[in-house]
This record gives C-alpha cells, structure tokens and sequence, in this order.
C-alpha cells in the first residue's frame, strides 16, 4: 500500500488489519510520521510531536503481535494526538501559552491513559488558543494554525491543531476539549466528525478553568471511529467527581440500530441566533430533510428560547479570568491582548455575577429539558458563518451584518450549559470550497443516539473520501 494511503485509512479499518497482522503498527506510524513531516510545517498543527517515543511505541506494539497469547487492545498500533490543553505524562502541555511553555505533566489525563491503555500510540500535542479562549486556533507561543482546505482559513478552535491534523491525514484519531463548541466547531471548519459527549461521560482531569462547561471527546474523519474512542474512553474516574457511572453501553455495535421512527427537530436559528450565512443555513436545511429519507419524523421548529449568551459568558469567561488574573501584573505581554481584554473586563464583575449566571443557567436548561421530553433529535447548523480568516480571534459580520463576539456561535455554547451531547458531521461545502457542519444534539445521556444518527447520515452522504487540497495544482489554484 502506497504510504499516504495509510495515512487516510479509518483507525476501525487500520486496527483490524493490524491484529491480523496483514499491516504493520511501524509501516502506519512511519507513513503518518512522514506526512505530519512534510505538512506540518505548513499547517502548523502539532506544537510537541513525539515522533521518537512514537517510533519506539510503533515498535513495541509489533513485537507484540508476535507474541502469542499477547492480549492486545482494540486499538492496538493506532495513532493518536492529544490538545495541548489536556496533559500527558512527560510530554510538554502548555495549555497554549508561554506562561507555562514549560510545563511536563507528571500524569496523563484519563482519556490519554484510556486510549494508550487500549493500544493507541501518541504522536503529540496539537495546537490551542490560551486555555482555549476563542473559536480560532493561535497563541503567543506557537503562531496560527491553519485550515487544510484553505491555509488561509481557521480550522476553528478551541482544538483547532486537532482538527487541521485528523482533516489533513496526519492521524485518524484526536482528542479534543469542548467549553462552547472547541469540538464541533473545528469538526465543522475542517470537514471531520467532531463529538462533544454529555458532560460527564468522558472523565475530565484536572478540571479546565471552564470546569463545569467543559467536556473531552473525540474528532476523527469517520463516526465508527468516535464510537471506538469512546468505547475506550467512557467511564468513570474518582478525579472527576462529575463523571458519569458506566452503563455498559457499546458505542459501535450501537451504530447498527435504526433511526426509523425518531422524532427530529430542525431549527435555523432556536429563537436567538441573529443572522446566519445563507450558504451554511441552506445547506444545513437540506441536510436535516434527509432524515426523512431515514424514516425519521422531521419537523421545522421555531423554539423560541431567549440567549443564554450572558450566563455562559459570566461563566465560560469568569473562569478564564480566575486563573489568569494573578499573572496580569507582571506577564501581561505573555497574555493575547484579546484575552487579556476579557480578563479586564470579567475582574470589574460584581461579586454575585457568577453565582447569578448560575441561577440563569440552571433556569435555561428547563428549555433543553421540555425541548427533549418531546423530541429525540435536534438538527441546526454547527455554526453560523464559514471558516474565517487565519488570526482573527472573532469573526466581526456575517453576511454583511455586523455581529458581536459570540455571535457566530449561538449554537454550540447553549448545549455546554445543559450538557447535552452533541455532533458535528460534514454535510457540504460553501461555493468557495470550505465545509459545512450539520449539529446533531441529542437528550442527556443519549450519546449513543447522537452516533447512531450521525452514522445514518454518514451512510448516506459519506465525507471520508474527500481531501484537502493540500499537495499539486489543487492547492496552488486556490490561493492564487
């Protein structure tokens, strides 16, 4: 097999050809390896590779395959990246800042363990804005990470390096973080299928500055891969208090079921979204009128729910500010001014805002909890605009509408409150060739739901064969 082709192969196809031993964890770890080489240094999206330590892995899990009665785990010999938001045992995590460029955890967060327990191999830490600020990817640190379908194009963020690796082939499996869309929204710029699971479900460790917004979840290019991530993942850990009891559930045999019979919610807009580009909104509405085809019982909602923007807000950024507020007065320059600016802002709050936003939030969940008593599937874009610029932390208009800071967003961060898990799949392209996410949100707890109609969609419109054009004229054409 030509190497870049192991480089494009699903990390379901990859671990079972491995453990027949009709391909090598050595021949995938030097073919990603030799990629990430050659793309990285124009995408930027790995900041700490390990390609030694990889090599060694590689190297180890084949020797392993000669050993008979060798107990070997479901995903023996595949590669994976971590967010340099979340640690990992003697691997620099910076949380993408030069406050703690320095950094080398002295443990690995569960996911990270989880997945090297079932016989993943790190290949490293992926790019990140500071703790994760904004919905773009870059840092005083490490510079931009940029877009494989268009470099001079975000490929969102928070796991915005994530993204741009798994889209671009350097990796069939990567971690990301979710406080108000860092999953899907990069899952949705970069054309992969991004899962923010039901808070909990993925234990978090330690806790993000966002703790009770945030979740950890897989980005790969196919959804039977995020189901055995979360196969391995899902479960419990005493370090996260929040985390969700095991239920037994087998999040790949659940991709087999029927979606026949489901009632499906689609809205462009739930009552607080102000404008949302023409392109992405018509292609998402096409896309949830396929779930027709599926047997579903898809109906055009208009929910009505006021903002929950300035409670999330409160919380998502009062975090941030908590544990960057010490460093302001004398490492102010290591800070993005951008964020810098919210810091600022949060520490002139008065001392009930944040006790407030939580009051605020546990009244808005009402909406999401009488919302799902009657539906079992929510559809909306993922978000409201095409990826923008590169170095822009916020995009300032839509459609010639000028718009707020989160503004482009409004679909994502109200599901972080509620905890709802939710996905991004791929369901087309804007006429300039950048993708366009479809949201799937699911009741609490149903994650295995979430899949299962995110595989149906996939079934019927497959995204996987689809390539950046990241190598040859394709590539020249369009940024000329």
């Amino acid at each position: 097999m030509v190497s870049d082709e192991l480089c494009w192969m699903p990390a379901a196809e990859m671990a079972v050809a491995i453990r027949r031993r009709t391909l090598s964890p050595v021949e995938v770890m030097r073919a990603v390896l030799a990629r990430i080489e050659r793309l990285n240094p124009r995408l930027n999206a790995f900041v700490t590779p390990t390609a030694e330590q990889a090599m060694r892995d590689a190297r180890a899990a084949e020797r392993a395959l000669a050993k008979k009665g060798t107990r070997l785990g479901p995903l023996h010999g595949v590669p994976f990246s971590t967010k340099d938001l979340v640690v990992t045992k003697g691997i620099r995590t910076t949380f993408g800042t030069r406050l703690y460029a320095d950094n080398v955890p002295s443990e690995d967060a569960p996911m990270v363990a989880r997945l090297r327990a079932a016989g993943a191999i790190q290949l490293g830490k992926t790019n990140t804005p500071t703790f994760g600020w904004i919905g773009a990817t870059h840092n005083l640190l490490f510079g931009i990470t940029r877009n494989p379908w268009n470099t001079d194009r975000t490929p969102g963020g928070s796991s915005g390096g994530a993204s741009a690796a798994v889209a671009a082939g350097l990796g069939p499996l990567a971690i990301g973080t979710d406080g108000g869309g860092s999953i899907r929204i990069p899952a949705s710029c970069t054309g992969i299928f991004g899962l923010k699971p039901s808070f909990g479900r993925i234990p978090v460790y330690p806790p993000s500055a966002a703790w009770s917004l945030s979740h950890i979840g897989p980005m790969t290019r196919t959804v039977a891969d995020a189901a055995l991530m979360m196969n391995a993942c899902a479960g419990p850990d005493e370090r996260d208090q929040y985390s969700l009891p095991a239920d037994g559930t087998d999040y790949v045999k659940g991709l087999r079921g029927s979606v026949k019979g489901l009632r499906v919610a689609w809205s462009g807009d739930l009552g607080f979204a102000r404008v949302v580009d023409p392109e992405v909104l018509a292609a998402c509405e096409k896309a949830a009128r396929r779930f027709r085809d599926f047997g579903c019982r898809v109906e055009a909602v208009k929910p009505g729910w006021p903002t929950p923007k300035e409670c999330w807000e409160a919380i998502f950024c009062g975090g941030i500010a908590t544990r960057l507020a010490p460093y302001l007065p004398e490492r102010r320059a290591d800070i993005d001014p951008g964020l810098a600016e919210i810091v600022d802002e949060a520490l002139t709050w008065g001392p009930t805002k944040y006790v407030q936003a939580w009051f605020d939030r546990l009244a808005w969940n009402e909406h999401a909890r009488r919302f799902f008593e009657k539906y079992d599937l929510l559809l909306t874009p993922t978000i409201a605009t095409r990826p923008f610029k590169v170095g822009v932390d916020n995009p300032t208009e839509i459609a010639g509408t000028r718009i707020e800071r989160y503004d482009w967003i409004p679909f994502t961060f109200p599901f972080n409150m509620t905890g709802n898990p939710g996905a991004s799949v791929p369901c087309g392209f804007t006429g300039d060739g950048l993708p366009i996410g479809l949201q799937i949100v699911g009741r609490r707890f149903a994650d295995a739901l979430v899949l299962r109609a995110s595989a149906a969609f996939e079934q019927a419109h497959p995204w996987a064969a689809a390539k950046p054009p990241l190598e040859g004229a394709g590539l020249a054409l369009r940024h000329r």
